[in-house]
Parts: C-alpha cells; sequence; structure tokens
C-alpha cells in the first residue's frame, strides 16, 4: 500500500498488524485446516515472498509448523499465546519510553563480560 510523501517523510506511516501477526492470527482463525503460502498470502492480502519470510521466522521460533508446501499453527497454543503477550508488551513498553536507543544502550551497557562468558586459565 502506497503513502503519501509527506508520511513517508515525517516517519508517520499507517499502523497496523505486521506481517507475522497476520499470519498467525489467520491460522488461528482457520485451525483445523494447513495453508500454501499462497493461501496464506491471499488470505491476508499480502505478498507470497513477505508471507514466506515470516512463516520462517516463525517456524524459527516454534509458533507454526510446515510439512510439504503446508503450513500450520503450532500444536502449542499456550506458546502462541505467550508470544503475543510479550509482542504486546514490548510494544506497550515501546511507546510509552520510545523504545531503546542502540547507542545509548552500548554507552550504558557494561564493559565486562558476564562469568559465563569469561575464558578460564585452568588455574582456577
Amino acid at each position: 500500500m502506497p503513502v503519501r510523501i509527506e508520511a513517508f517523510e515525517s516517519g508517520d506511516f499507517p499502523q497496523g498488524s505486521n506481517v507475522p501477526e497476520q499470519v498467525l492470527t489467520y491460522l488461528y482463525t482457520n485451525r483445523g485446516k494447513a495453508f500454501t503460502r499462497s493461501e496464506i498470502a491471499t488470505g491476508i492480502d499480502e505478498e507470497p515472498n513477505t508471507v514466506e519470510t515470516a512463516l520462517t521466522r516463525l517456524k524459527q521460533r516454534n509458533l507454526v509448523r510446515h510439512k510439504g508446501e503446508y503450513w500450520v499453527l503450532t500444536h502449542d497454543l499456550e506458546r502462541v499465546s505467550d508470544a503475543y503477550d510479550l509482542h504486546a508488551i514490548t510494544e506497550r513498553l515501546d511507546e510509552e519510553d520510545s523504545g531503546i536507543d542502540p547507542e545509548e544502550w552500548d554507552a550504558m551497557a557494561p564493559n565486562e563480560r558476564h562469568p559465563s562468558e569469561r575464558e578460564t586459565t585452568g588455574d582456577e
């Protein structure tokens, strides 16, 4: 969906569900059926390649399953619910404090390594 150049320049883009959210919602709404990437793309009105990327990432997080060319929601609906809750909380916190500034984070983060990352010399 195109946006006006003023919106592009200001960064004031329309807010809506991102593709992974749309995919999960679609698969949840249609539980009991398996869909191809193209069918999901048509169902949520997104490009098939964009849906493929979302499906791959969701599979890495064990939120969807894949056999052949078909995709379904994971059996573990609690996992999906927990992922959604974490996403919603993160979005709310980002809205409240404008999110994490990577440069500020790097400046504030401790320089020393966590004990589990330290190399041992054998003398310890």
